[in-house]
């Protein structure tokens, strides 16, 4: 016979800590609490194999649980002195909810449970206190009243504000026994009028139904965002805790509170929390009376002229110190727990590992290493990478009031408020003129490069989370919304339109990218700050990571920020960002719209020099370490002219007629171009393009050697590969132009030639392009569009239900899909290094600085992840994470 039901209480338990799977989080701790000997209320709890069955069966229960709940209950009444449902001395309980990860306020509580008519009338007697016994039953008629029998919790309020206004109370505690009873009877009344059934007196009828409310708030909507938010798979289900009740609220001596065993904001070693004295759980947390301090040093800071636990309760509060301690060092992490003082005895409720800010994170994970509760590596395993974004970027003020005009995606962290403007000139005037603007879009394009530069931020209505912009903004360490549809933009009449309301150039808005959320006027926001906890934990991970992190820089300002990020050099450097200013963009157009040779060799020859001066920028600022410059990619539509204006500034440039390059450019039109003339097609169609870049690199690799003093690493990497006959022909002109450098310059600049592995036949035939690559790097943004056939700029309409559904266990193009691509990244390693062992391998997708992909990288053994310069230090801390996970699974 299957066992859903195990005890706890009395200084033993059933279950036990590591059980956490079975009995939820809450279950398994106090299951630990009752070994560990400390002061835990008796009770029991219904596993999360029970919520399964519950859901697979229709909402109903085994034929075995009643009796095993029978068993239990008996076992909690004897340790309790009391007999669940006894008219004379009644046992009442809490039904909690307690999935495996922690889910607080999500889900269902109900308190004092096994109260009605008659065993009321037992507890005021048994307390002496008629009336802490009657505002137990109007709580307890409340809060089941608003779970179970869905009757909305503004009817009792209603009745309890408008007695309280008819008598002049003002408090809750105004109120005698006689009022309660009073009040207590329109709740009843209410009730009945709402569900025109009486409020159930059979305690074990409310207790089967405060468990069927639990097990079935698992499916709420709260829950179920919540879990969409946090990633919490639906089939994880919830426990429900019954536990004896302890009250705060029998008078002076009786209290309840909760508290940190250090501050969850700052991280600093200290009590944090809340209690009052002559209350119930739910008081402190709702804001009707003003909670007061646990310690008194927090009592002077806080200007609070109520007495602290410390000095109200000593004995209690002394004995709460000596618990706190015991269980921070028992679980080695900072507890927030709950609890209660009944009569001037403590009484545990819950522990568990307390949330907190980034900042706070960092500081508890590198003090409690310091202080010996934890070593080095556990403080790395104790920070979410990802929580890093927020000491990184401004984020907005929680306590700030939001507007909320448009939800989009999350496309790049941080927060960014400024005046509207709807192209990039304007954004760039701006600018110059000191204001901070937010640049939107319908979507960006390789043109609006300077635009986002100037930009404090950017929100564009199309595109999803690796668009132009997403990728980009991201780079440049910027704000970004994406693909926030239910705005509409009018660029003629300078207008955006959201939520009804009508924004011009000029109004002023706030992004979230943290969010996605688009928000009405200046919101306050938090500038981030690094402590020296970063530095140091970024030192420890370091030490314990194998791969190395790179990054995705192209502009020198990208490639410092990513070097005082800790970067290892340069994994992607897009060669094509640096042809979109001045007059780079009418030389590359001029090449383009060429109509032979010679003529796109004149403008080559414009272009030579600035990117010598680019790549010899970029090798100086990673002095020495490897720097890998991919060849031009991009469409070549791209760079075409588009407006009249346009195509008069190439046609004065090049003395031609505007009309003939306007048909040269719609010749060059493509109907998909993401798989049209670009990549190593671009090389192979017009190889001087390659020579021109390969010299620039070689020349601007000698020119930083000789200003450094310090030898430089090259990496050339040709895009878009699918045959070695394509990379064979493109690496023998880089070769070429390698040797005339050298000969001109007397210099032997050390490089490698490799190929970006974007295309399912390039994974598949990796073994024979490992002859001469001397190094793969996964472009898994393309990888995954030509893997799934799907296209990353219009994913954003159809992800949203994919993921929903479990279709899709995440967007693949934040997190890597690893069944797919990721077979195919193993199939490539695999086969490249069965050719060429020493093969050099990484990603330089986005995917490069999300941890869950980093974690699969380090699995398939690559060399090195490359991100986005702000990604840095998340990509450092997920690999050192990474490889701890993958030596303690070895050693497992």
């Amino acid at each position: 016979m299957a066992k859903w039901v195990y005890s706890f209480g009395d200084g033993a338990a059933e279950g036990r800590g590591e059980m956490r799977n079975l009995l939820g989080g809450k279950g398994a701790k106090l299951a630990e609490m009752a070994n560990l000997g400390l002061p835990v209320p008796p009770g029991f709890t219904i596993t999360t194999e029970l919520c399964a069955w519950f859901y697979a069966n229709g909402k109903a229960y085994p034929a075995e649980l009643e009796a095993q709940v029978d068993a239990a209950m008996d076992r909690v009444g004897k340790i309790a002195d009391r007999v669940f449902g006894d008219l004379e001395n009644p046992l009442l309980v809490s039904v909690r909810s307690g999935a495996r990860a922690s889910m607080p306020g999500m889900m269902d509580t109900v308190l004092n449970l096994g109260l009605n008519d008659q065993t009321v009338e037992a507890v005021a007697k048994n307390a002496g206190d008629e009336r802490f016994a009657w505002d137990s039953y109007r709580r307890f008629i409340q809060m089941y009243s608003n779970v179970v029998l869905d009757v909305d919790s503004h009817n009792f309020e209603e009745i309890l504000e408008d007695y309280k206004d008819r008598k002049g109370y003002m408090l809750d505690t105004d109120l005698s026994a006689a009022d309660w009873k009073v009040v207590v009877g329109h709740y009843k009344d209410r009730v009945e009028q709402e569900t025109g059934k009486p409020f159930p007196q059979d305690p074990r009828a409310q207790l089967w139904g405060a468990v069927g409310a639990v097990f079935s708030s698992w499916m709420n909507q709260r829950a179920i965002t919540y879990r969409r938010l946090n990633n919490i798979p639906e089939s994880w289900g919830t426990a429900v805790n019954v536990q004896a009740m302890v009250f705060g609220n029998m008078g002076e001596t009786s209290a309840t509170g909760v508290a940190f065993t250090r501050n969850p904001a700052t991280g600093a070693k200290e009590l944090y929390g809340e209690f009052l004295i002559n209350a119930q759980g739910e008081d402190v947390v709702a804001g009707i009376r003003t909670p007061q301090n646990i310690t008194e040093v927090a009592r002077i800071a806080a200007g609070s002229d109520k007495p602290s636990m410390e000095k109200a309760l000593p004995a209690c509060y002394a004995e709460f110190v000596r618990v706190s301690d015991l269980l921070e060092k028992h679980y080695r992490d900072m507890q927030d727990m709950e609890f209660t003082v009944e009569r001037g005895k403590l009484w545990m409720l819950q522990t568990r590992n307390g949330k907190r800010t980034a900042k706070a994170a960092l500081r508890v994970a590198v003090e409690m290493a310091h202080e010996g509760l934890i070593t080095q590596e556990e403080a790395i395993l104790k920070v979410d990478p990802a929580a890093l974004d927020q000491l990184l970027h401004p984020t907005i003020d929680p306590k700030a009031e939001r507007t909320i005009v448009a939800t989009g995606l999350p496309a790049s962290p941080g927060a960014a408020r400024g005046e509207i403007v709807f192209n990039s000139e304007d954004a760039e005037t701006a600018k110059a003129a000191g204001r901070n603007v937010i640049l939107v879009r319908v979507e960006t394009s390789p043109e609006d490069i300077h635009g986002m530069h100037a930009a404090e931020g950017i929100l564009t209505t199309r595109g999803g989370m690796t668009s132009h912009a997403a990728v980009v903004a991201r780079g440049m360490g910027k704000p970004c919304v994406s693909g926030a549809g239910s705005i509409r933009i009018d660029y003629n009449a300078g207008v955006m339109l959201a939520m009804g309301k009508k924004f011009r150039a000029g109004d002023v808005i706030t992004i979230d990218g943290s969010t996605g959320q688009v928000l009405e006027g200046a919101v306050a926001m938090l500038q981030p700050e690094l402590s020296g906890e970063f530095a140091t934990l970024m030192t420890w991970a370091d030490k314990a990571r194998r791969m190395k992190v790179r990054t995705n820089a192209e502009t020198p300002a990208d490639a410092r920020a990513a070097r005082n990020f800790g970067a290892d050099g340069i994994g992607l450097c897009r060669t094509e960002h640096m042809f979109f200013e001045g007059d780079r963009i009418v030389a590359v157009r001029e090449m383009i719209l060429a109509d032979d040779e010679a003529g796109r060799r004149h403008a080559l020859a414009k272009l030579l020099p600035m990117q010598r001066k680019d790549f010899a920028e970029l090798f100086e600022i990673m002095s020495g370490l490897p720097v890998t410059i991919r060849l031009l990619d991009p469409p070549l539509h791209e760079f075409l002219p588009h407006t009249e204006e346009e195509i008069a500034e190439v046609a004065k440039a090049m003395s031609a007629d505007p009309a003939k390059l306007k048909r040269r450019a719609d010749e060059l039109h493509e109907f998909n171009p993401m798989l049209g003339f670009r990549g190593v097609r671009i090389a192979i169609a017009y190889p001087e393009i390659a020579e021109m870049q390969a010299r620039a690199i070689f020349e601007g690799a000698v020119q930083a050697g000789r200003k450094t003093g310090k030898p430089v690493t090259a990496e050339i990497m040709v895009p878009l590969v699918m045959t070695l006959a394509e990379l064979d022909l493109i690496k023998a002109r880089i070769d070429a132009m390698a040797q005339a450098v050298r000969q001109e310059t007397g210099v032997d600049v050390p490089y490698q030639v490799g190929t970006m592995i974007e295309l399912p036949r390039a994974a598949l035939r990796a073994a024979e392009i490992a002859k001469s690559a001397q190094f793969f790097s996964f472009g898994t943004n393309d990888l995954t569009q030509t893997t799934l056939g799907i296209s990353r700029d219009d994913a954003a309409s159809f992800l949203g239900p994919y993921t929903a559904k479990g279709i899709l266990p995440a967007d693949p193009f934040v997190t890597l899909d690893q069944e797919g691509v990721g077979e195919l990244v193993k199939i490539a390693a695999e086969r490249g290094r069965a050719t060429r062992p020493d093969i050099k391998l990484g990603i330089c997708g986005e995917h490069g600085g999300d941890p869950a992909s980093i974690h699969f990288c380090e699995g398939a053994g690559l060399d090195y992840v490359s991100c986005s310069p702000f990604r840095v230090p998340i990509a450092r801390l997920a690999a050192a994470q990474a490889a701890l996970g993958k030596a303690a699974a070895s050693t497992a």
